[in-house]
């Protein structure tokens, strides 16, 4: 551990992020591995326990619920980019599925749009992995999304129903998509995400003593703060630095990105009056509650990084 750890620190200085290895030996298992993904590894195990400290310290329950879910990314995110793009599709699917059943009780959407919206929670992963060219696809297949509605003859409901159908199937399919478009640079973006919300965080409670940090940016969320958002830049950038991936894109991508999905999903549970997603996460409510940054920051990145 420690000449890993020292290997770390000198690759970090030189900037070289490329040379370290993995060998690890347990009975019959051999496992090894050479590269950026080591890098990120031990930058990870790094960063995780020197903010658990800080958390632990803080005395914060909402500080300590947004770094088990910033713990809870490298595992679950990390491991599938490894294996590949097959397991990444298949994680990317399994988020938009959950995703999805989440967010029909939220519009009031009935069957036949919550099944559209679950064969395309499955289908743009499998795309982004077999047939990326397929994804442009997108804009007509959420027109595809009035289909139910207009078949119906729904004059009440049906551009509400079109709408919150053909939303659903950009904001969470197809943005979830991108896990698998972001090939190895994936694992960054979201554990830089994850960092990002928990720097906004401390950033809207560090800052709030100046006037300027405490203006909300929405009437959606007066908790989302310029301090907020400042911290949510400064995180950022601090992390993509140590992973050794940093561009304006990025920053951006992350930083703005993650606030404004805090944003869009407040916008959604306001409308619905809920104040979680789900229920099913003891603590943390559902797992849009957990993702809905990644659903702007992904394609951002996409496009920026």
């Amino acid at each position: 551990m420690n000449d890993a750890l020292t290997q770390l620190w000198i690759r970090l200085l030189s900037g070289d992020r490329g040379g370290l290895t993995l060998d690890l030996h347990a009975g019959p298992v051999h496992l090894f591995a050479q590269g950026r993904s080591v890098f990120f590894m031990w930058v990870t195990i790094v960063l995780l326990a020197l903010a658990g400290g800080a958390v632990l310290l803080s005395g914060q329950r909402e500080l300590r619920r947004r770094w088990m879910t910033w713990a809870l990314v490298a595992p679950v995110v990390g491991i599938p980019i490894w294996l590949g793009p097959g397991p990444t599709a298949l994680l990317a699917a399994a988020l938009a599925v959950q995703a999805v059943r989440e967010y029909v009780p939220l519009v009031s959407l009935p069957g036949p749009e919550r099944t559209m919206l679950l064969v395309l929670a499955v289908g743009y992963p499998l795309a982004a992995w077999l047939e990326p060219n397929l994804l442009a696809l997108a804009p007509v297949l959420a027109l595809l999304c009035a289909l139910p509605a207009l078949l119906a003859g729904d004059t009440d409901h049906g551009l509400r129903r079109a709408s919150s159908a053909a939303f659903g199937s950009i904001w969470i399919c197809w943005s979830l998509a991108h896990l698998v478009v972001l090939g190895d640079n994936a694992f960054l973006v979201c554990f830089a995400a994850a960092a990002a919300d928990v720097a906004a965080w401390s950033g809207g409670r560090g800052l709030r003593r100046f006037g300027w940090a405490r203006r909300p940016l929405s009437p959606l969320s007066p908790n989302k703060t310029i301090g907020g958002l400042v911290g949510a830049l400064a995180g950022a950038l601090t992390v993509l630095f140590l992973l050794g991936t940093i561009s304006v894109g990025l920053v951006v991508a992350v930083g703005l990105g993650g606030v404004a999905g805090d944003l869009l999903e407040s916008m959604v549970k306001r409308q619905a009056r809920v104040k979680d997603a789900g229920t099913w996460l003891p603590g943390f409510g559902g797992l849009l509650d957990r993702i809905d940054s990644l659903l702007i920051v992904l394609p951002l990145a996409a496009v920026l990084g």
